[in-house]
């Protein structure tokens, strides 16, 4: 069984075909999937797809890219929306700088929103940093400093030295088709040190198609593309990947059931 820890089933991309999407999820061996919130006026159709189908949960939250969508978003409104039973953390929230889409202080203010959200829910929050790493290192230093919050860097694509960090402070990893990319060995690099009780696989589709389907819409049931080069990084049977990164998630995601597994 795998997991894939971060995909958008709301987006248009799966309009036509949700269902069929997620039969070949399941019939691939992904029995679990997470669905992300990016926009707050857009979660009705998040939540959607997470009551749909039994083997599908979500999160609830502003992609900083959208930051400047919800400049107003505060820790209560969250808090009320991830009440849901199928709604199982925060975000993705965090800082991107690279396409620079939203005001980059509203992207730190948001993105501090939902940390205090994660803290005092004690769900995790998923975080997103692009070409942010020294601004990402210095506000999860002071936001752990206010107290303990779980978390996930999903799409990992940075240096090791913000992986450490990650890891100090008890974060997750998740790995997206990227490590399949034939320019990202300094990705593979990194991952090939990321204990095993620490990371998750992801598609984040419909973007990052791993190979051999690069440059076509990537979906859920790929993600076992991304599973076999992390096991072979990790120097593990692909069973054995299975099972740490479903462990992993269920040990992050704690509202989803254990026996959903």
């Amino acid at each position: 069984m795998l997991v894939d820890s971060h995909c958008h089933l709301d987006f248009p991309d799966f309009a036509e075909e949700a269902e069929r999407v997620v039969m070949r999820a399941e019939t691939a061996g992904v029995k679990l999937l997470l669905t992300i919130g990016t926009r707050l006026d857009r979660f009705e159709g998040v939540l959607a797809m997470a009551e749909r189908f039994p083997s599908v949960y979500c999160t609830v939250g502003v992609h900083p890219n959208e930051a400047d969508s919800a400049p107003d978003v505060h820790v209560d409104q969250l808090l009320e929306l991830a009440r849901h039973p199928k709604v199982v953390g925060f975000g993705e929230s965090g800082l991107d700088f690279y396409y620079e889409k939203s005001d980059r202080d509203r992207q730190k203010r948001a993105f501090r929103v939902h940390m205090e959200a994660a803290r005092r829910a004690q769900l995790p929050v998923i975080i997103h940093t692009r070409d942010a790493d020294t601004d990402m290192a210095q506000i999860l230093t002071e936001e752990m400093g206010k107290g303990a919050f779980p978390a996930l860097i999903h799409c990992f694509s940075s240096g090791q030295q913000l992986a450490e960090i990650a890891l100090n402070f008890g974060f997750y990893i998740s790995i997206s088709g990227i490590v399949t990319f034939k320019n990202a060995d300094p990705l593979r690099q990194v991952v090939s040190g990321i204990p095993l009780d620490r990371l998750l696989v992801e598609t984040d589709s419909p973007y990052l198609a791993p190979i051999p389907f690069r440059g076509k819409r990537n979906e859920p049931a790929h993600v076992v593309h991304t599973a076999r080069k992390v096991a072979e990084l990790k120097q593990v049977e692909e069973g054995a990947l299975a099972q740490a990164t479903t462990e992993n998630f269920l040990r992050l995601f704690t509202k989803i059931p254990q026996g959903q597994s």
